[in-house]
């Protein structure tokens, strides 16, 4: 089983920036044998798939809404993964969930792609 836990969520203004970051670690983990994404959840939605990462990191996903604002990334050495956020809208703000999965088949867009979940990070973006 992989911990994973988020940081860097806050409040900022639209057109603002904000870095998430997923610590991950686990017993028997090995990072690179993970495929990383990143969803959010806002109040009255459902969850919604953001951006994912491939094990080696040279393959990424975005979904329409983020694609050109949000990226995503890993770090082995540190066993992170970060999601940079521009140009925020209000329309970002929700809780961001970093998730884990040691399988390769299945989108990465899919919740059911990942085996572990963090806690959240709260991202607020006011007008």
């Amino acid at each position: 089983q992989v911990q994973l836990v988020e940081s860097g969520g806050g409040l900022v203004q639209a057109g603002g920036s904000l870095r998430l970051s997923c610590a991950a670690s686990g017993r028997t983990f090995t990072f690179r044998t993970y495929r990383l994404g990143w969803f959010r959840l806002a109040p009255g939605k459902e969850r919604e798939f953001v951006a994912a990462i491939s094990r080696s990191g040279t393959i990424t996903y975005y979904s329409d809404s983020v694609k050109g604002r949000f990226t995503i990334s890993r770090d082995s050495a540190k066993n992170t993964a970060y999601l940079q956020m521009n140009s925020l809208k209000p329309e970002d703000t929700a809780v961001y969930y970093c998730a884990a999965g040691r399988d390769t088949v299945g989108s990465s867009r899919t919740p059911g792609a990942y085996d572990d979940w963090g806690q959240g990070t709260q991202v607020t973006v006011s007008s």
